[in-house]
């Protein structure tokens, strides 16, 4: 194992995932007001009425398919009569719909942002850094999988990367599986770190805000106030006096 494998893939990993978690909990208590996703409907919403959809959608089923490949033995599978056929014919044209409908979504996205004004303006330097480190790790992704598996022999990642990052996580790193594996999916895993790495200083902190409290928020209730109150109803508590007006009789004719 040499000196690289280990930045690579041990070093490299642990400190992203680290700058992650701090980096979220830094924002989250320093930068409330700015853990939003800053949105641009109001400056034009034509191309976000496709591309957003798109995008999340796809981005949605990349993630799935992440989870069940990678974090999921494939042992699991297999008990519940899911084969390596059929695996790896989901995976393939399931997984190549998906990044194509992402990556789909991103361009409009980024279309959008350098062509319409208001939007472009709107823009900070983190977005475009961003942009970019996210639309190298679909890439990458994307092309690994059409040159390893769609025009490929094919390539089982569930043999290398999927156990490495197994073992990462219960840290017991083994970098010397991830040494063999081709160039494209390490540049996916190294550009997928990177992004995790710049994730909580970007606006993609979104993914993790829900509007759970108006789940359990009261009902609202608007009533009109009633002129001919009953005896006993509560008081009318002091409001705002109505505005009233004299009528203008000038330029009225006189009778």
């Amino acid at each position: 194992m040499s000196t690289g494998s280990l930045l690579l893939w041990v070093v490299l990993p642990y400190a992203c995932a680290v700058v992650f978690i701090v980096g979220h909990i830094w924002r989250y208590r320093f930068d409330k007001f700015g853990w939003t996703t800053r949105s641009s409907q109001t400056y034009e919403s034509r191309l976000l009425r496709w591309g957003s959809p798109m995008f999340h959608l796809g981005i949605l089923m990349v993630i799935a398919g992440h989870v069940v490949g990678l974090l999921i033995p494939r042992e699991w599978l297999y008990a519940i009569g899911i084969d390596e056929h059929m695996y790896h014919l989901g995976a393939t044209w399931l997984g190549t719909a998906a990044a194509i409908l992402t990556l789909a979504g991103l361009a409009i996205l980024i279309y959008r942002r350098r062509t319409v004004g208001p939007v472009f303006l709107a823009t900070t330097p983190m977005d475009k850094i961003m942009y970019v480190f996210l639309g190298a790790t679909l890439f990458f992704g994307t092309l690994a999988t059409l040159v390893y598996q769609v025009f490929g022999a094919g390539y089982s990642y569930r043999e290398s990367i999927s156990p490495w990052i197994r073992q990462m996580i219960i840290f017991q790193p083994h970098p010397e599986m991830m040494e063999q594996v081709p160039i494209f999916f390490q540049l996916h895993v190294i550009t997928a770190c990177l992004l995790f790495a710049l994730w909580p200083f970007t606006r993609l902190v979104h993914v993790f805000s829900a509007p759970i409290p108006y789940l359990f928020r009261p009902y609202i209730v608007y009533r009109s106030r009633d002129e001919s109150r009953g005896a006993g109803a509560r008081p009318v508590r002091r409001g705002w006096d109505p505005i009233t007006t004299p009528p203008n009789n000038r330029g009225r004719r006189r009778r």
